[in-house]
């Protein structure tokens, strides 16, 4: 397809596009987080149904993610951004509408089938719709302003719950869908010509199967109990799924996941400090926005802008992070940078009630962002550089995944931090705020040990513009890279 130029009415309709829906994406993923007690206390719903309520959403964006991207090349990028962004608002609406918790959950796990059709087709429609010439510069806009909408997306969702109802924080996409709806009338159509042959849909059936079953053993056994009888049978098919990816995977003309990205030692190795960094991100998030609110006392709207301060400082440290990545290679700065993070949890495990903001809650997590800001970019650009150019979308899609899996896993063993299952909300909290920051903060450790020993320290790693910005309490939901999902011809 012929390109545009960035300043063109179609290169200012993909990047408003793309800003929008990465947007909308960080909404439906995180700022319910600064809703659960208003959820639990309306609809009486427990600790594993609540659990659920974030985790719906997350898990279904990371099964599907790696078989969107594919359906996105192969059937078109426009058409499934457009059809990910129609779902995601209808789902937004069934949301605010759900007067059971059992309905917002099934509403939840449909915003995640859109926001998956959605995150792999939008960056790779930016990329083959923008002249090679303007890409960086339209990457760069879209880092910028989306990650400006992640800081300010919890203080408006906080703000709907105080003034309003928590029903309408759901209703917050609907003026930024309808928008992105209308830019992309002047946006072409863009597929891979290249792709061929099946859809891999037994892969798409195991990975979705697996995820999905390991998630819901983790949730509903610390929750309620790992004697329950769902719990074991639902962990084992979950693990026998995803061990069985691993052999017919590597038969598949075209897989959902190419496994031989895992011969290299270094994509291993930076896969598996992702996982566990954002398993740390995802809980201490998810956590930190409920201790505010629970134990502290801080209204929703308080909860959603107290943590801005870490993404302000992400922003102003990772242009540099990525101006020294090239230089000083990826290795330590991975390492100091998440040690940095897991030192802010550290700080942090004294945050209870009594505590003052200025004393007890900012400078931890000003240490995160500091922490955030020199780790992330060397991460995304280590993990690019692990792979041939062929790979980049592949390496990408699988590193967000791995990312998303880690931060729902987190999440759903916080009330075995907290004790044992059949707790309240507050009672889960108040026992399992410290350890699961003391556990957020040994991931970190470990995470930061991996990047130290396994990651390659060679130099002349190229960062990209800017990287994406891992959000509070949604790490599953950070933004892609800028390379994610679009073939190698359209780069």
């Amino acid at each position: 397809m012929a390109t545009a130029e960035l300043r063109s009415t179609a290169g200012v309709a993909v990047v408003s596009a793309t800003i929008l829906a990465s947007t909308i994406g960080f909404l439906d993923a995180s700022v319910v987080s600064v809703a659960i007690p208003a959820i639990g206390a309306d609809l009486h719903a427990g600790v594993g149904a609540l659990q659920w309520v974030v985790t719906g959403y997350l898990v279904t964006v990371a099964a599907l993610l790696l078989v969107a991207g594919g359906l996105s090349d192969r059937y078109g990028r426009r058409r499934l951004l457009v059809a990910g962004l129609i779902l995601t608002l209808a789902a937004s609406v069934l949301c605010a509408l759900a007067n059971s918790v059992g309905l917002l959950i099934a509403a939840r796990i449909l915003q995640g089938v859109g926001g998956a059709l959605t995150v792999p087709s939008s960056l790779a429609l930016l990329n083959a719709t923008l002249r090679p010439e303007d890409r960086a510069r339209g990457i760069g806009l879209w880092a910028g302003l989306a990650t400006l909408g992640m800081a300010i997306g919890p203080y408006a969702g906080g703000w709907l719950v105080d003034h309003a109802s928590w029903q309408w924080l759901f209703l917050l996409n609907l003026p930024l869908g309808i928008a992105a709806l209308l830019v992309l009338r002047h946006v072409k159509e863009s597929l891979d010509e290249n792709a061929s042959g099946r859809l891999d849909l037994v892969g798409a059936v195991l990975t979705v199967v697996g995820f999905g079953g390991i998630i819901y053993a983790l949730t509903e056994g610390s929750a309620h109990g790992w004697s329950r009888p769902a719990v074991v049978p639902a962990g084992v098919i979950g693990l026998v799924c995803v061990a069985a990816l691993f052999p017919l995977e590597s038969r598949r003309r075209a897989p959902v996941i190419r496994l031989r990205l895992f011969k290299s030692r270094q994509f291993d190795a930076i896969n598996l400090s992702t996982l566990l960094f954002y398993a740390a991100l995802g809980g201490a998030g998810y956590i930190l926005y409920l201790q505010l609110e629970l134990q502290l006392n801080y209204t929703a709207t308080a909860a959603g802008a107290a943590l801005i301060p870490s993404t302000v400082v992400f922003l102003l440290i990772s242009p540099l992070s990525g101006a020294l990545v090239a230089r000083a290679g990826p290795r330590w700065m991975m390492a100091i940078g998440i040690a940095l993070v897991g030192l802010g949890f550290v700080y942090l495990t004294n945050l209870g009630p009594g505590s003052t903001y200025l004393g007890g809650l900012l400078p931890g997590i000003l240490l995160e962002g500091v922490g955030l800001g020199i780790a992330v970019t060397p991460l995304t650009a280590a993990v690019l550089a692990a792979v041939d150019n062929a790979d980049l979308g592949e390496a990408s899609a699988i590193n967000n995944t791995v990312a998303r899996i880690g931060g729902v896993a987190a999440i759903a063993l916080i009330p075995t931090l907290a004790g044992g299952a059949g707790l309240s909300l507050k009672e889960t909290i108040s026992s399992g705020y410290r350890p699961a920051m003391l556990a957020a903060a040994a991931l970190c450790f470990a995470a930061a040990a991996v990047a130290a020993v396994f990651v390659s320290k060679a130099a002349g790693v190229v960062a990209p513009r800017i990287a994406p910005a891992p959000p509070h309490g949604c790490i599953a939901e950070c933004l892609p890279s800028p390379l994610e999902s679009g073939s190698a011809s359209d780069r």
